[in-house]
């Protein structure tokens, strides 16, 4: 791509033989359809969005080895910390402060365990600039729940919100009518709010907050001529942490759903009361896991191959987030209504906050997003999947689609030799990391057909189809080596992997009597 890029200028000739090449070599590597890219657009423009993906790749964020508890990190680390910040003004004070973190979490926890005093600290995620909490090893505190969504949220989540609109636009000529979002409490204590925020943005709403406290007194229904498109008919599903902490935050958006709905607006400018006017009853638009409940449990079944088929898993979603959460008070079952919702939602929205997470590595991600993808499918919809990149602060979110974001951190992260090498210094619990990622993998191939048989292939040259890596598994974690063996070969039973080689299924079989034994 550099020399394609010198070429144009210098040597034309040259530079469509490049192109030609370049385009051929993504295609037969796969990369073409993993940074999501239709060949019907123009080749300087193909070319061009090929590199700014792979642009995108390098510049992923990749954690070398796991965090040690009490140990500092190295300067080089911590300048990489900073960078990532991208907190320029006051870098020197940022590196004395990350610098004594580890000391100060060490003394935090001797000081609990003895029952003396520790100091209180705010939580939140040093990745997205928030300097302010550090050092770390603090009695962390959290938000006050009457302030949510903060103004600094609303101006972030409504930004996201137009950011995702218009992914969906390109992708489909069309605004969506109907967008489904996932909403974490652990995600709305760290930001202030700015998933809430974009679901009022998208609905076409302002929250309104008392000069003097911040804290939010009600809404304002903004015209649609203010925000340039017709409002959206938006729903949320909500975690169990998010239904504990936030219970004023559940009213607001219902209140919010309920004022919107009964505006006298064309079916063009509000499809949400024009859903109200067509059934003639309150819509309900919260939705959840049942009233002290946590987690919708598909990561643990998909783990124990305790299903038939992803229709199967997607019920099991279906059932498991179908109470309704109004602002009166305790969640109702409605599943009727939760299953509407879900086969005529044209997008699913998940919005990742922190730089130290990725899809691949907490099953979380894979239950809400593939869950979701399973059940619509089983209601006959295919609605888009967009997994939003916002962790970095101060910078526009990335919408990508579910299955290129797998594909990213998959390539970026999961198949990449420095990050493994990395785990491998943590012995077992290294292997575990790994192990993990390949669970996950498999999660999103079950749920929300997102993995290409090809990106199983990566997979398994990276970990059980490289001798050192293989030996390194075995030896340092048998359980862990076994559960990557019965992965693949489920995944190719399945159909979901078919292998280039045709003696990886002997081989598989042959590992797993070696870590057996």
């Amino acid at each position: 791509l550099d020399e394609y890029s010198s070429a144009q200028t210098l040597d034309p000739r040259r530079a469509t033989m490049l192109a030609k090449l370049i385009i051929e070599r993504a295609r037969e590597t796969g990369l073409m359809s993993d940074a999501g890219l239709k060949e019907e657009i123009d080749t300087p423009s193909l070319l061009a969005d090929l590199d700014a993906w792979l642009c995108d790749l390098k510049e992923m964020r990749i954690a070398d080895g796991l965090h040690i508890f009490g140990r500092a990190e190295t300067t080089e680390s911590t300048r990489e910390t900073i960078r990532v910040m991208d907190d320029v003004s006051t870098t020197n004070e940022t590196m004395l402060l990350l610098l004594a973190s580890p000391n100060a979490e060490r003394d935090g926890l001797l000081a609990a365990l003895e029952g003396r005093f520790v100091a209180a600290g705010p939580a939140g995620a040093p990745s997205r600039g928030r300097v302010d909490v550090l050092p770390t090893g603090r009695n962390l505190y959290t938000i006050d729940p009457r302030s949510v969504p903060t103004r600094t949220a609303w101006e972030i989540g409504k930004q996201t919100a137009e950011d995702i609109v218009t992914r969906h636009a390109q992708d489909h000529g069309e605004w969506p009518k109907s967008i489904f979002i996932d909403l974490w409490g652990s995600a709305t204590m760290r930001t202030g709010g700015d998933d809430l925020a974009q679901a009022l943005a998208l609905l076409g709403v302002r929250p309104l907050w008392e000069a003097s406290s911040s804290r939010v007194t009600g809404f304002e229904i903004l015209p649609p001529a203010s925000f340039g498109r017709p409002r959206i008919d938006v729903t949320l599903h909500i975690s169990g942490l998010f239904r504990d902490v936030f219970p004023a935050q559940i009213a607001l958006f219902d209140e919010a759903v309920q004022a919107v709905s009964q505006l006298d607006e064309s079916e063009d400018e509000n499809p949400l009361a024009a859903k109200r006017r067509a059934v003639r009853t309150e819509p309900l638009r919260i939705f959840g896991v049942a009233p002290g409940s946590y987690g919708i449990g598909l990561g643990e079944q998909i783990a124990k191959n305790d299903w038939r088929d992803q229709s199967e898993l997607g019920e099991a979603y279906l059932i498991a987030s179908s109470f309704a959460y109004r602002a009166s008070g305790e969640g109702m079952a409605a599943g009727k209504a939760l299953r509407e919702q879900v086969a005529s939602t044209d997008a699913f929205v998940h919005v990742q906050d922190m730089a130290e997470q990725d899809i691949l590595d907490s099953d979380a991600f894979a239950e809400h997003e593939g869950g979701f993808a399973a059940a619509a499918k089983s209601l006959g919809a295919k609605p888009s999947l967009y997994h939003v990149d916002a962790t970095k602060s101060g910078k526009p979110a990335k919408v990508r689609t579910v299955k290129e974001e797998v594909a990213r951190v998959l390539n970026g992260r999961a198949t990449n030799p420095r990050w493994i090498k990395g785990q491998m210094r943590h012995g077992w619990r290294g292997a575990t990391e790994i192990a993990e990622t390949v669970q996950n993998l498999y999660a999103y191939a079950a749920l929300a057909d997102a993995v290409e048989s090809r990106h199983f292939d990566q997979m398994f040259d990276a970990t059980l189809g490289n001798d050192e890596i293989a030996a390194f598994l075995k030896k340092a974690n048998p359980a862990a080596a076994q559960s990557i063996a019965d992965t693949f070969l489920e995944a190719e039973k399945r159909g979901f992997w078919t292998s280039r080689r045709n003696s990886t299924r002997s081989a598989l079989e042959s590992f797993l009597g070696e870590a057996a034994e």
